[in-house]
């Protein structure tokens, strides 16, 4: 089975010079954790919540910081003719739960974990994923 069988489409995204506060209103409004960045259809950049409460927040950021000050920028990416086996095993070895998948640079949707385990033929896979990715780590005391 292919990623484009599975993917989220129309995917909304926010630009690196919307405000922290905006993209998590956004985050908010569509109940997610992460939210592409993108400038004329291009993928730039990802942000997720964490980025915005361990990088702004904990670090005093204004909220009307943009967010091209926490967005991480060398994003991993899959394709829509990539196997969901493949995209697991990416997510997997990069320990990610969000795979943008793009069309040369432009972003035409994104595929999570939920995603690839809501599908039976990959089920095992994305619980192998989910599992390296949940690795508990060792507090910093």
């Amino acid at each position: 089975m292919k990623v484009a069988e599975v993917m989220t489409t129309n995917v909304d995204s926010c630009t690196p010079e919307n405000s922290c506060k905006e993209v998590a209103e956004k985050m908010k409004e569509l109940e997610v954790g992460a939210i592409p960045i993108c400038e004329d259809g291009k993928l730039v950049g990802l942000i997720t919540d964490r980025d915005l409460v361990i990088n702004g927040i904990a670090n005093n950021l204004s909220s009307e910081s943009t967010v091209s000050k926490l967005m991480t920028n060398d994003v991993v990416k899959g394709t829509k003719d990539m196997s969901v086996e493949e995209a697991a095993t990416i997510m997997s070895q990069q320990q990610i739960r969000r795979l943008p998948i793009v069309e040369g640079d432009k972003l035409i949707g994104i595929v999570s974990l939920g995603d690839l385990a809501v599908n039976n033929q990959s089920n095992d896979k994305a619980g192998d994923a989910l599992q390296d990715i949940s690795e508990p780590a060792e507090p910093n005391k």
